[in-house]
């Protein structure tokens, strides 16, 4: 025997009656349909980089964030692209460069990779370069995985320097005698 419901219980608005069977419904369907545009901008979005290395010819597109955390795999391939070419020594690039990147990527609308002048640069090849150019620091941000040189094919120089200004996330260098924009995740300052 099933038993009846009294009235009361029925417009208890922890019960749902027909109308906020409705409302609830329209919700749903309204999320099913605006979730994928927010997909795109909300904290599940995925963030590829595509990078060619200059000096070895090598080219990466790889994912190295998703679903709110870096992906091991991801940041090893780009640690290994990032290397120093001149040593073959590997380490870590630190994640907020990537995300810089990333930034610069979107802010530009760029879909072309990378090209990688220099990246990780082992205290060797720091001081050999420091050798021969007063431009190179004695403790250049490279050493720490914290530095990049770079350009973009499809953006002019200038415009890849603007941009990177812009975002204000660390130091921007212009070497357009020498192709490239030098951006780290240091402290925000301007050459």
């Amino acid at each position: 025997m099933t038993p009846k419901r009294s009235p009361s219980l029925a417009a208890s608005p922890t019960c749902p009656n027909r109308r906020n069977f409705l409302k609830l419904t329209a919700f749903a369907a309204a999320g099913l349909i605006a979730g994928p545009a927010f997909a795109k901008i909300g904290p599940l979005k995925q963030r590829p980089l595509s990078f060619y290395n200059t000096h070895t010819g090598e080219k990466l597109r790889t994912e190295y964030w998703a679903r709110g955390e870096y992906l091991p795999e991801g940041l090893a391939e780009i640690n290994h692209i990032l290397r120093d070419h001149r040593t073959n020594e590997v380490k870590p690039i630190d994640p907020r460069l990537l995300d810089l990147l990333y930034a610069l990527q979107l802010k530009l609308g760029s879909r072309q990779a990378f090209h990688i002048i220099s990246g990780y640069r082992s205290p060797a090849t720091n001081a050999a370069l420091r050798a021969h150019s007063s431009r190179v620091a004695t403790r250049s941000l490279h050493m720490d995985g914290m530095a990049a040189d770079i350009f973009l094919p499809d953006r002019s120089l200038h415009t890849l320097r603007q941009a990177a200004l812009s975002l204000e996330r660390g130091g921007v260098g212009y070497y357009p005698e020498s192709n490239f924009v030098h951006v780290d995740v240091g402290r925000v300052r301007q050459w």
